[in-house]
Formats: structure tokens, sequence, C-alpha cells
């Protein structure tokens, strides 16, 4: 097993830019994952592991084997180079180096034949990201995509943020008229949140195919979505203003659309 104990090895300096560079990663096609759930996730969700590091004092080896029976590159890191790799506060001593996912949306396969999908346009925050995915997953939607993404999926922000359900949606990207092709393509309706010539999101059918489309928190969606949109929803608000966090409102739309469809 290999062994690395510098921050000056070339490998660690390699590993920071992967980490820290969204150019890096989309030079390498692969990226970094940090901790144990994350890294359980990732293979769950079908992800090609390329090597594993790992911080003895923290993470020990029956870990290491319980966490994956595949024959991963495996290597030793000294805590000065854990610390040096690692993103969070917290401490789990174990790190993986993965290989990205095109995303396309000719990859999505639908497992139901009324699919609900999730689309955020140009979310800005790798937070905001994070979050929508979180809400995707516990609602087990059948994508998520993202439209004229301003950050690639596998920045560590996004990761950490999402607490590893970036690995287990089906997550697609693509520019807004792709998108539209698309969802006209599968006959899948287009509920945008907006609040021009819109309607009360609970007065909607989302038994039906859907896609729930929601824009960034500063200037909503963009004019072609409210063009080919099958219906504009809203959601009432009592208060003095007249928008809300991104990731809260599609939790509010794609809540609603499973309570429709039985599962709550």
């Amino acid at each position: 097993m290999k062994t690395i104990h510098s921050i000056q090895n070339p490998t660690v300096k390699q590993l920071v830019q992967l980490r820290d560079k969204s150019r890096e990663r989309k030079k390498t096609g692969s990226f970094l994952i940090e901790g144990k759930r994350e890294i359980s996730l990732a293979i769950k969700g079908e992800y090609e592991l390329e090597t594993i590091l790992f911080y003895p004092e923290l993470f020990s080896i029956d870990q290491l084997n319980n966490l994956t029976n595949q024959q991963i590159n495996t290597i030793e890191i000294s805590k000065e180079v854990y610390q040096k790799l690692a993103y969070r506060d917290t401490t789990e001593g174990v790190l993986a180096v993965a290989k990205s996912k095109l995303n396309t949306l000719s990859d999505l396969k639908f497992q139901s034949e009324s699919p609900l999908i999730l689309v955020a346009e140009a979310p800005e925050k790798p937070g905001n990201i994070g979050a929508i995915l979180r809400t995707a997953d516990a609602a087990n939607v059948d994508a998520v995509i993202i439209a004229n993404p301003k950050t690639d999926l596998y920045n560590p922000n996004i990761i950490r943020s999402s607490v590893g359900c970036v690995f287990t949606n089906n997550i697609a990207n693509g520019t807004t008229d792709e998108i539209i092709d698309f969802l006209k393509s599968q006959n899948i309706q287009i509920y945008c949140a907006a609040l021009q010539a819109s309607v009360n999101y609970h007065t909607q059918d989302f038994k039906k195919p859907s896609a729930v489309v929601v824009g960034s928190e500063a200037t909503g969606l963009s004019d072609i979505w409210l063009e080919n949109s099958s219906q504009n929803i809203i959601i009432p608000m009592q208060g003095e203003i007249d928008s809300m966090n991104v990731s809260v409102a599609a939790g509010i739309l794609i809540f609603e659309a499973k309570r429709q469809r039985g599962f709550l």
C-alpha cells in the first residue's frame, strides 16, 4: 500500500487542485469526495472510484474494508496530508477520487410512466443546489435537471451541502432550450414558478408527467420558460415580500405533487 506523508507530494498538490478548481475537474474528469457517507452514496450511485485515501488514526483498515469490496488504489496518508486535503471541519479520515458522470439529458432514464422532474434554472449558490438535491432525494423525484449551470455538480460545496445527494439523484445538465425541447419530446407538462399569469400551485394536476421549474431568487425564470410553460404557478404568501429561498419553494411544490400522487 502506498503512503504519503508530505504535503509537498505532487499527488497532494494535484488533489488540492482537483478540490478547488472547476477547470481541473473538467480537464481530468475526476473529483474529490470527503466522508464515509458521501463515498458510500457514490458507490451506491455507481460512480467509479479511482483512489481512496485514509488517515489510519481516524479511519481504520477494517472500516476501509467495510466501505467497499472493490479493488481500488488505496493510499495511507499522514495527519498533515489529511488536514491539507479535508474540506470540512468535521473529521472522518477518509477521502476518495471518483470519475465524473456526463449528466446529459440523453442519459436520463425514468422508472415511472408519469415522471416528476424538478428543474432549476441557473441556481447561483452551491448551497442552494445542495439543498435542492436533498429535497429531491427526500421526495424521490424521477430526475433533477439544472439549466444553464453556473458551477459543476462536483464542486465540494455542492457535495457537502447535499450531504451526498448529488450521488443519489438522477441528474442532468443542459441549456434552457435543450431542456424545454427534451421535456416536450417526452410529453411532460411544464409548471413554472412565476408571478406572471400564474395560478395557485395546489390547483394543478401534478399526477400526470410533470416538470416543476424554479428560477433564481434574484431574477426568476427567463422569458423562454414562461413562453413555453404549460401553466405558471405561484405559492401564495402573506408577508411583505413576494419570493422565498429557491430550495424552500422547490420543496413546497414538489411535495404537493407527491401528496397528489398519494405518497404523503
